[in-house]
């Protein structure tokens, strides 16, 4: 695991454990801040912590640039050491559970001497838990349904955390003896949003032998296995899963399409190559009994008589069919986006100055930087009070004033409410250059509420985009239930542009979706969520999700310039 890594999921469990322990809030807080911070720091994070200039950057404060030292020198951090002996680990993996807060833990712990998931799905099955007060029958099956979808994914990792600690194996591989060339392949390279295994492929031109024997050095590793030569298994200390797929340097291109396509993918590209006359073999692609040199990705596709597909497209989803008539999109990318909206500043919940933001999206290269920060309603993240939101319009205006090459919109995260209105008034609302409105509460109403609540909220001509659509979280929460066609038609009939939002926890909306909203004529808007500068990594998980929707620069609103941005704005408002 990468050290920047490492330092965030230490950073991540002393918050939890603090919480659990009924810490201050202003303490648990700054822990979370600081973890936001290090898993969004894009440059060395070693050397930056070894420079000093670690502790310049925005959320990190004296505590925290401690444990961070701490954990860079030794591997561990006394305090959540210390935190651990005084807490069982159980009632933290607790905190995953939906609808469990720190309060119905402790009580759960206290009232039934509860410790780990399997004593509480027990307790919920035989009745205990419900019997609790402030419980009952329906608390007691919710949590039951949410254990079962802990154990559904709990081989999974985040796609930006097995990401980076890919990219932090590979140099390593390919300094390996008769390593001449090592790429990440599988889910990874095709950008999925979970993953359960790291996929490596190795080109070998040394001993298959003398590699096998030298794996143990790489760090951290626990164990590895040949399964069959050509393919080891290898297991880290952290948990982590890597499976190496090795090819002569004729094969190289054959098996990059191998291992990175779906299963569904290489089924279709086979089945095309029955008309052709091709097979399509695990050891390469055969044509009249004779294998075909394919040493680029390329030679594979020409066979098939295709243009080359990119990985993030290959599911099986019509990729062979549109390649096959020249029809793929030319997809987006990070150059084609013009605005970097849906970010917090310390308005709310952020640790970035407007001025903060304005300097980063403008060195980044944006023409135009939208601040949102939460609305009066979001208490639970330092919502903009109205009667603050003179003053921060008033910053925004000098910033524009003060500096050249950015321009910063007044933008807001308004709660959609229970009734499905949006939070403040019209007048303030008006006063915003755009509004984001997203739900942020009540995500255990029923289908039917859901949507009507959604679909009253684009009624509001001052809504332009729906942000984090069906408010998952990636390995902790499920979506909520509602009806998206039903939402994505009101969306391009009002002329509302839906969010992907790019938070590595929730990529959301799924890109399956989102391809489905853009056939139904709806502008999609990429937003980091990104709550100090550091998160302006995100955009990129964001822009994955929107190449594997097929989406083109034309399908983003802000792929739009300036002007084209607000005119969009100004239409929904006349709409």
């Amino acid at each position: 695991m990468s050290s920047k890594n490492e330092v965030t999921r230490v950073l991540e469990q002393i918050a939890a454990y603090l919480e659990l322990k009924g810490e201050n809030a202003f303490r648990v807080r700054a822990y979370q801040t600081a973890a936001r911070a290090v898993s969004g720091f894009t440059d060395d994070f070693a050397e930056a912590a070894a420079s000093g200039k670690l502790a310049e950057l925005g959320g990190i404060g004296p505590a925290t640039l401690q444990i961070a030292v701490e954990v860079l020198a030794t591997g561990r951090a006394t305090l959540l050491d210390d935190l651990r002996k005084e807490t069982p680990s159980g009632l933290v993996d607790m905190m995953q559970i939906s609808g469990l807060g720190v309060a119905k833990i402790r009580q759960i712990h206290e009232s039934l001497g509860i410790k780990t998931l399997s004593e509480l799905e027990e307790a919920a099955k035989d009745g205990r838990l419900a019997s609790l007060p402030r419980f009952g029958p329906k608390t007691a099956q919710k949590v039951l349904k949410s254990l079962q979808f802990l154990k559904r994914v709990g081989e999974f990792r985040l796609f930006h955390h097995a990401r980076a600690e890919a990219q932090t194996l590979l140099p390593a591989l390919r300094k390996l003896p008769g390593v001449s060339r090592a790429e990440i392949v599988g889910g990874i390279r095709r950008r999925r949003e979970v993953i359960e295994n790291m996929e490596f492929l190795i080109e070998l031109d040394g001993s298959w032998n003398a590699l096998v024997d030298r794996l143990d050095s790489l760090v951290d590793v626990t164990e590895f296995a040949s399964e069959t030569e050509g393919i080891i298994t290898i297991k880290f200390g952290s948990g982590s899963v890597a499976s190496l797929c090795t090819s002569p340097p004729d094969e190289m291109g054959f098996h990059m399409v191998r291992t990175t396509g779906s299963a569904e993918h290489l089924e279709a590209l086979a089945h095309r190559g029955q008309d052709l006359g091709l097979s399509w073999t695990e050891s390469g692609v055969v044509l009249h009994g004779d294998k075909i040199d394919c040493p680029t990705e390329e030679d594979v596709y020409a066979a098939f008589e295709l243009e080359w597909i990119p990985p993030e497209l290959r599911e099986g989803l019509g990729e062979i069919e549109a390649a096959a008539r020249g029809g793929l999109p030319q997809l987006v990318d990070g150059a084609d986006l013009r605005g970097f909206i849906h970010c917090h500043s310390d308005y709310s919940d952020g640790t970035s100055t407007v001025r903060d933001w304005a300097i980063a999206a403008r060195d980044a290269g944006y023409e135009y930087v939208g601040i949102t920060d939460h609305s009066e309603a979001a208490t639970y993240a330092g919502g903009l009070f109205r009667n603050n939101v003179k003053d921060q319009h008033e910053e925004i205006d000098r910033t524009n004033a003060e500096l050249q090459g950015i321009t910063v919109l007044k933008g807001i995260e308004v709660d959609i409410l229970q009734d499905g209105s949006l939070d403040y008034t019209p007048e303030i609302r008006s006063s915003f250059d755009f509004v984001i409105a997203s739900l942020h509460s009540r995500f255990s109403q029923d289908r039917e509420t859901i949507t009507k609540r959604i679909l009253r909220a684009m009624d509001d001509p001052d809504m332009a985009i729906l942000g984090h659509p069906t408010g998952r979280l990636l390995l902790s929460r499920d979506p909520y239930p509602m009806d998206l066609d039903a939402i994505f038609s009101k969306a391009a009939e009002c002329g509302i542009a839906i969010e992907i939002n790019a938070d590595p926890q929730r990529l959301d909306l799924d890109w399956r979706f989102v391809r489905r909203a853009v056939a139904q004529g709806v502008k999609i808007s990429i937003g980091a969520d990104a709550h100090n500068v550091s998160g302006m990594a995100n955009m990129d998980l964001g822009i994955g999700i929107a190449r594997k929707a097929w989406l083109a620069p034309s399908d983003v609103l802000n792929a739009l310039p300036l002007k084209g941005f607000l005119r969009f704005v100004a239409q929904r408002r006349n709409n």
